[in-house]
């Protein structure tokens, strides 16, 4: 594939790219400064605020390997425009909305949105940067700004949520949004893989995030309704026969969201499930976290923003190398096992912090070895889940577990905020102290959150790379520029 822009016109346009790639990763960190400010003014309760994460991570991991079949069949440019404009439409709904329902609508609209912008501006920077050099030159920037950009999130949503309100967090997309349009427009090419004929399984995506949104809402609900309650048993029933009808779509249709022969490959299966597992952990850690600093330390959102930086400076620095290297010379298994470690052991941490916890004692040390963890542990897992398959495979099969991370991280959510909920009533209702039973609710998912990573570091152990073969494709890889950085 080549196109017709010289050089500095294609490092030109990987800018513009990554312009757009970063208001989707601001978003995803943005928001977790504000959520005790949404909370408050809209009224949300603690399971129920899960779902203005939620809704955007189902919609966006649902739609993920859709949105660049999408951009094959009607052209990157285009597609990576409609999702730019639906994303930023999303977020203007977002900035205006003052109902619960309005927010998480158009938070899972925002997903749907960001989902298609990622996709399709993997695949141009792959069209645009050809010769290999350039190519991992190109990923490295896309990597920095994926892992930079938590950092610039946390910060940004405490500035806006503290000096104005968390409405800004959202409308700040629109200028950044509308730049990108224009600058797209000018100067990213009109470029489509060669031979897509591909037909688009609608059917298998919505089919999977039906599923997945039902088993959230059951679960999120749970508390509330009861756990043996028609609703519940009949909604996870429900879910359940998605599931399967998923399955069955995907085992029958000529081109699969999802090829299910791609699990029989050891290594792709061990990453997915370890994808999974983690990023129900680290989803819940900055969700319950940012509460636990606003709620029981009462931190405020500037605050908050600060607290989470170290750890993503952390995972920004890994990223611009550090864990290339520690792959050629570990291999996958090492870092993946004593990178969940390590994250386990932060999230650990956290499960003690007392009420009255300081921040050096007793939040910084559960940032700086999730951090190092998280960073440790990210592209080996990417790694290993291409390892097993065909080159021209490898965007697909990294796809699939970008795709694991997100609903992994949906799932465990809604199950550790209920937990959270539920530890939180119980003591509340043998007359603890509020701030207390809030506190022990969240020690609860901390402790639920780290027997996952520590369960995720175990299955490391079922990779078949040895650590030679894994470093010597990790090189290739990297110098193909084929690892992605992703953390949602």
């Amino acid at each position: 594939m080549t196109t017709h822009l010289d050089a500095g016109k294609r490092w030109i346009a990987l800018i513009v790219l990554c312009l757009g790639v970063l208001m989707i990763v601001l978003d995803t960190t943005i928001v977790n400064v504000a959520l005790p400010s949404i909370r408050e003014d809209l009224k949300f309760t603690g399971t129920t605020l899960v779902w203005v994460v939620n809704a955007y991570m189902l919609t966006f991991g649902g739609f993920l390997l859709l949105g660049g079949r999408l951009g094959d069949l009607y052209g990157h440019k285009r597609l990576f425009l409609v999702g730019l404009t639906l994303f930023t439409l999303a977020s203007l709904a977002c900035g205006l909305a003052h109902t619960q329902g309005m927010l998480v609508t158009a938070r899972a609209v925002q997903g749907l949105g960001g989902a298609v912008v990622t996709s399709v501006a993997l695949s141009l920077i792959m069209m645009l940067f050809t010769e290999p050099a350039e190519r991992a030159k190109a990923m490295g920037v896309y990597g920095f700004v994926c892992a930079g950009g938590g950092s610039i999130g946390v910060l940004l949503g405490g500035v806006l949520t503290s000096t104005l309100s968390w409405h800004w967090i959202f409308l700040v997309n629109l200028p950044i949004g509308l730049l990108v349009f224009a600058l797209c427009v000018k100067l990213i090419p009109a470029v489509r893989a060669p031979g897509q004929t591909q037909r688009l399984d609608f059917a298998g995506a919505i089919s999977v995030t039906a599923s997945l949104m039902l088993a959230v809402y059951a679960i999120v609900n749970g508390n509330e309704v009861g756990w043996r309650s028609s609703q519940t048993l009949g909604l996870l029933a429900a879910a359940l026969a998605l599931l399967v009808a998923f399955l069955v779509i995907e085992s029958r249709v000529r081109a699969p969201l999802m090829p299910l022969g791609m699990f029989r490959l050891r290594n792709v299966a061990t990453a997915n499930v370890i994808g999974v597992l983690w990023a129900a952990a680290m989803f819940a850690w900055f969700f319950i976290s940012a509460l636990y600093m606003q709620l029981v330390l009462g931190y405020g959102p500037m605050q908050v923003g600060l607290a989470f930086l170290p750890a993503n400076l952390i995972m920004a620095a890994f990223s611009l190398g550090l864990s290339a290297k520690l792959v050629m010379r570990f291999g996958i298994r090492k870092p993946i096992g004593i990178g969940l470690l390590l994250a386990a052991a932060g999230l650990a941490s956290f499960a003690l912090a007392p009420t009255n916890g300081e921040f050096v004692a007793h939040v910084l040390p559960g940032m700086v070895l999730l951090g190092i963890g998280a960073g440790m542990a990210l592209n080996p897992v990417l790694l290993a889940a291409m390892s097993d398959v065909e080159p021209g495979e490898a965007g697909l099969a990294s796809g699939l577990v970008n795709t694991s991370f997100m609903m992994g991280g949906a799932l465990g959510l809604a199950i550790l905020a209920s937990l959270a909920a539920a530890r939180t009533s119980v003591l509340s209702e043998s007359g603890a102290a509020p701030t207390m039973a809030v506190n022990d609710g969240y020690h609860l998912a901390f402790l639920s959150g780290a027997m996952f990573a520590a369960c995720a570091a175990l299955l490391a152990l079922l990779l078949r790379r040895g650590p030679q073969e894994s470093a010597q494709e990790a090189q290739a890889d990297v110098e193909s520029g084929d690892i992605q950085a992703s953390l949602e």
